[in-house]
């Protein structure tokens, strides 16, 4: 009992001294990483949320591309920074599945992260080429047990959320759908369009256009609900596939082992910008919902698809790389 007043005295020392590390923090410019290639929806995000956060924290933010690997290059320079909020990725939900599909990760998703909250999220979208004849999700799935083995979906690449979303829906239809990944979505488009491969899920901007000229059709969605962005179309749970739920979340992190103080400013301040009437009108116009969470739900969200994706690929058969 001697040692509480020292004890008490110790955390609020600790305390006040976080407190002045966030009050301090950022000392210099932030480096906001995209593990992808410039124009996709990490990277427009990234920028979209960048110069808020720049001006309400009074230093640049500095958005940095390093594609390659699948994201893992991007991501391990974040793991490997100092842990002091001045590095920081944006990610997408393949940050979660990715452990389960390489045997050898340069970093510890859990260990060397600290998530700051989420930017947005939303559903994937089942597209296909006009020549299937199907006009919602039952059909889709009637139409390809008629055609074992034949029916090929693309992805934009082996693991990518655009890949499992296919394998997710073979698992829960029971249907056997042929996988044809490429790099990135846009590398889809034009054989899609030719009907060269007859479906992909896509995320809503990546289509959007070739929906609307009719030379794509829209099937159904992965969220629960259906999205405001398209309210005509179906959701799989409505269709009577209520396995086939994927939010496409996009979020911020620092490096693992940053000071609590500062993961709770950035994400204090990344619920601010993303509560500007500006930055939500420029999120959504790339059918992308503004979602802001706090820094443990975000965590929460990232094990939680762990888990989920761990066992997708496990039931798919994926071996990992």
């Amino acid at each position: 009992m001697r040692r509480l007043p020292g004890l008490t005295a110790a955390l609020l020392l600790t305390a006040f001294a976080g407190g002045a590390i966030a009050q301090n923090f950022p000392s210099r410019p932030v480096r906001l990483v995209v593990p992808l290639a410039p124009g996709g929806t990490n990277d427009t995000l990234g920028r979209i949320v960048a110069g808020p956060l720049g001006e309400r924290l009074g230093q640049q933010f500095v958005v940095d591309n390093r594609p390659g690997g699948n994201s893992l290059i991007g991501s391990a320079i974040v793991a490997r920074a100092l842990p002091d909020g001045h590095t920081l990725l944006i990610m997408g939900a393949g940050h979660s599945i990715n452990p389960s599909l390489q045997r050898s990760l340069p970093y510890d998703t859990l260990r060397d992260f600290a998530p700051v909250g989420l930017v947005g999220g939303g559903p994937y979208l089942l597209v296909v080429h006009p020549s299937v004849p199907a006009q919602a999700a039952k059909e889709f799935v009637a139409w390809v047990k008629g055609r074992p083995g034949k029916v090929n979906y693309a992805s934009a690449g082996v693991g990518n959320p655009t890949h499992l979303c296919g394998e997710l829906l073979n698992l829960a239809a029971g249907i056997d759908m042929t996988h044809v990944p490429y790099k990135g979505g846009g590398a889809v488009l034009p054989d899609l369009v030719a009907g060269r491969v007859s479906a992909f899920f896509s995320s809503i901007s990546t289509t959007q256009a070739h929906v609307q000229a009719g030379r794509l059709r829209s099937i159904a969605v992965t969220t629960v609900q259906r999205t405001p962005f398209l309210p005509e179309v179906p959701t799989f749970v409505e269709a009577g596939f209520p396995g086939v739920v994927v939010n496409a979340w996009y979020g911020i992190l620092a490096t693992g082992g940053t000071p609590r103080a500062i993961v709770d400013r950035l994400s204090d301040e990344l619920r601010k910008v993303l509560a500007e009437p500006a930055v939500r009108d420029q999120i959504t116009k790339r059918g992308i919902s503004p979602e802001a969470t706090t820094a443990s739900e975000f965590d929460k969200l990232i094990r939680a698809d762990m888990v989920k994706w761990a066992k997708v690929v496990k039931a798919a058969g994926i071996q990992p790389e």
